[in-house]
């Protein structure tokens, strides 16, 4: 029997797709695996019993990665499953941007008593004139999920697509239009484009990578879209130059006191992923990767260890080993397996950074004493007897 332990509210449709071998448990001390969205877990003491956490969503801000590796714990987010929710709040913002429907919508309910509303909004609707986005150029910054999205829909609408990312998977190569413009120099994007999206992850290379030397270089009829992080931006800087005319608007999905109600800025409450589809997306997402690392050893689409998959064992047992990327390991760990008597019927290892993961399939019962050797050579951060 599993146990897991939620967060915070997670989609019944997802929690719905564990079996009966699984079990809901109100402290986090009792669980084996814990679902999370938005709930800080920095400060958390986490029991040694957590083998997982899922977050469902693809940011992973809230969760302490490399001490969840120095424990052991696998941490998985769901990279693509509420990417059509955030695509469409971009375009929406372009559209907010580039037409000024509040300000229309804003003078309409300030007139909302006069009784020739109609008549009055035919003369006034001048002041609320915008600018198509068909035929403007959308820089896209990030290709990944949510930026082949964007760059793809964007094509469809008209728009003259830059795509730009040194990182781009083979998969979204493969799922990009060949109507996106790949380009090799970011400034090329900030010199030259209409709108600019930004969609990469938040690490210490790109924090503020939308810095004030990148906003100088902006038409002043640019608008930038921030769907991502609000530490991608420089935020100060994008505010000083929306009050100088330097740049024409910039439109948020993270509200905070620099950008809340400055001028130029358009700012929504955090709404990129929250649509009741991105939300069962996520969920479904999530428990199927706490599933497949719990029941088979497997893991997909972790944030801190490597992905590694063989699949269902189909030999009497299996072994996974999450360790330090150091030399002579696996040595050590076939050593430990062969005194035993013990023979391996398939083994794979990955790594990622300074971490690590061995899956081995054997051909007989692993033991206790087996298994606590294991644990017990140095590097070894978890050694878990699959079956």
């Amino acid at each position: 029997m599993y146990q897991y332990h939620c967060l915070n509210p997670i989609a019944g449709v997802g929690l719905n797709l564990f079996s009966e071998d699984y079990k809901k448990v109100e402290e986090l001390n009792d669980a084996d695996a814990v679902l999370v969205r938005s709930a800080a877990m920095h400060d958390m003491d986490l029991p040694d019993s957590l083998l997982a956490v899922a977050r469902a969503g693809a940011g992973v801000n809230n969760i302490p990665l490399d001490k969840c590796a120095d424990q052991g714990i696998v941490v998985f987010n769901t990279p693509g499953a509420n990417a059509n929710g955030v695509k469409e709040l971009v375009f929406a913002g372009m559209l907010y941007a580039s037409r000024d429907l509040i300000g229309g919508m804003e003078w309409l309910n300030a007139n909302k008593g006069e009784e020739n509303i109609a008549k009055m909004a035919e003369k006034e609707k001048k002041n609320f004139a915008g600018h198509e986005i068909s035929g403007k150029k959308l820089g896209v910054i990030g290709l990944g999920a949510i930026g082949v999205l964007v760059a793809n829909a964007a094509t469809h609408m008209g728009m003259d697509v830059y795509g730009y990312d040194p990182y781009i998977s083979v998969n979204a190569a493969w799922n990009l239009s060949r109507s996106v413009k790949h380009i090799s120099n970011v400034e090329e994007i900030y010199k030259e484009c209409d709108f600019i999206t930004i969609h990469v992850p938040l690490l210490d290379s790109t924090k503020k990578m939308i810095s004030a030397e990148a906003i100088a270089m902006m038409k002043p009829t640019t608008i930038v879209l921030n769907f991502a992080r609000d530490l991608l931006v420089d935020e100060e800087a994008m505010v000083d130059a929306l009050a100088q005319g330097k740049v024409a608007k910039y439109v948020s999905d993270f509200p905070n006191p620099t950008t809340v109600g400055a001028k130029g800025c358009l700012v929504t409450p955090h709404l990129g992923a929250s649509t009741s589809e991105s939300e069962d997306n996520c969920a479904i997402m999530a428990v199927r990767e706490i599933r497949d690392y719990l029941e088979n050893g497997n893991i997909v689409h972790s944030v801190n260890f490597p992905d590694c998959s063989m699949g269902a064992c189909t030999v009497a047992g299996r072994v996974g080993i999450l360790h330090k990327n150091e030399k002579g390991m696996i040595s050590q760990y076939t050593t430990v397996l062969g005194d035993a008597g013990i023979n391996i019927a398939d083994m794979t290892n990955k790594s990622k950074g300074d971490y690590a993961y061995a899956l081995i399939d054997v051909d007989a019962p692993l033991t206790d004493e087996v298994m606590k050797k294991l644990a017990a050579i140095p590097g070894v951060l978890r050694a878990r007897k699959v079956k």
